[in-house]
This record gives structure tokens, C-alpha cells and sequence, in this order.
């Protein structure tokens, strides 16, 4: 069977006890993502609603105006993989990952990967489940299959966080947050994609690091 290759181009990390909440940032602070499908905005893990089972969120594609959410959609030739090492290497020791077909998002995983680091084989013998992509402004679709539940599709922009003020304290023209804040993000659209399992499946010793990335499909892949 031929394995689609797909290569490193955006990062988001995280580390959390597997009952805690935690999450990371990061809207276009890279050049080579701004206004690209392979921008991840934020990364969420936190306990669900069944205290048995996890959350993994990840949100792309930042700063959509609702003009503009419309017409946003996942890419077909970029993979989101959630890594997950449960034994404090700092290696994945699984995957789960996600792709976009044919306006449908399909899961694979968790799995072991076959190679680790900025090159991934998309896992084509551990397909979990798909859930059709929702379209803006519509109720969330979310699918529920093998032990996992999926959505995906436009969300307005959970981060909060006041850009001006902090662009002040960086400049020494300012020396604190104001509280309140600005929410700078107020208004503007992501692409979520929301994955819920088991905690079983992750192994390990009940704490894990995990990150996001967003990997291009190779040319000869």
C-alpha cells in the first residue's frame, strides 16, 4: 500500500497532567503560515464531560472575519496531528491525526507512529471515524463512532488576549494588563477541529506532553 508522506509546517505544544486544562497560543506568529491553512491558532487538551475521556482541540486558521469564514475551508493537502508522549522523552509515542475529504474530516488514531519528528505517514489501517464538516453558521455536526467523538468545521475564536495593550508592555509604555482587557480577537472566526477519547488509549503513567502540528502533503507522497 502506498503511504502518503507529509511534511512539518506549523507547531503548537503543550504539557498537562491528564485530569488538568491547560492551552497554548499562537495566531500567524510565524510568516511562512500567515493567511495559510497550515496556521494553528491554539491547542486545548482538557478532561471531557465523562471524566473517563480527553479533549484534544486544535484551531487553525485565525482571524477570519465572518465575511471571510464563509468561504474558509480545511485543506485537503494538509494533515493536523496531535503527538502525545506519555513517558516524558519528549517523543510521540502515538498520533492521532486528521484530514479533510471531500467535506468530511477523518480520524486516525491514536496510533504508534512508524517515524517521528517533522515527517509523518498518514495511518490509512487506523481509521477511527469522520464527521461531515460543519458549515458556518450552522449547529455544530458531531459524530460519534468506535470509541471516539469528532467536530470540525467554524467557530468563533475562543482565545482571549489584548494585543494592543501587550505590544505596550514590550514597547515600556506600559507596565501591566488592564482588567479588563481588550480582547483583540472579538469577532474573528477559526477553523476547530475537536477530538474526544478515552483516556485509556494513551498509556503512560497519567501525565503527557502533547502537541499540534500541521504537515503539507509531499510532492511524492
Amino acid at each position: 500500500m502506498k503511504k502518503r508522506k507529509l511534511l512539518l509546517t506549523a507547531i503548537a505544544a503543550i504539557a498537562l497532567s491528564v485530569g488538568g486544562y491547560l492551552i497554548a497560543a499562537d495566531h500567524i506568529d510565524s510568516p511562512t503560515v500567515t493567511n495559510q491553512p497550515s496556521d494553528i491558532t491554539d491547542l486545548y487538551v482538557f478532561r471531557a464531560e465523562n471524566p473517563d475521556n480527553l479533549v484534544f482541540v486544535a484551531n487553525t486558521q485565525g482571524l477570519l472575519s465572518p465575511a471571510a469564514t464563509a468561504n474558509a475551508q480545511f485543506d485537503e493537502n494538509t494533515m493536523i496531528e496531535f503527538n502525545i508522549d506519555n513517558n516524558g522523552d519528549h517523543i510521540e509515542d502515538l498520533v492521532i491525526q486528521c484530514i479533510a475529504k471531500n467535506g468530511m474530516m477523518k480520524v486516525y488514531g491514536p496510533f504508534q507512529p512508524s517515524v517521528t519528528g517533522t515527517t509523518s505517514y498518514l495511518g490509512l489501517n487506523n481509521f477511527k471515524g469522520q464527521v461531515r464538516i460543519t458549515p458556518y453558521g450552522q449547529p455544530a455536526i458531531v459524530s460519534e463512532q468506535n470509541g471516539i467523538k469528532v467536530f470540525a468545521g467554524p467557530r468563533d475564536d475562543p482565545f482571549f488576549f489584548d494585543l494592543l495593550r501587550f505590544r505596550q508592555i514590550i514597547a515600556g509604555t506600559a507596565t501591566s494588563f488592564n482588567n479588563p482587557g481588550t480582547d483583540t480577537f472579538a469577532g474573528t472566526n477559526v477553523l476547530g477541529l475537536v477530538v474526544e477519547i478515552p483516556k485509556s488509549w494513551l498509556g503512560g503513567n497519567g501525565t503527557i506532553n502533547v502537541w499540534a502540528e500541521t504537515k503539507k502533503k509531499a510532492n511524492n507522497g
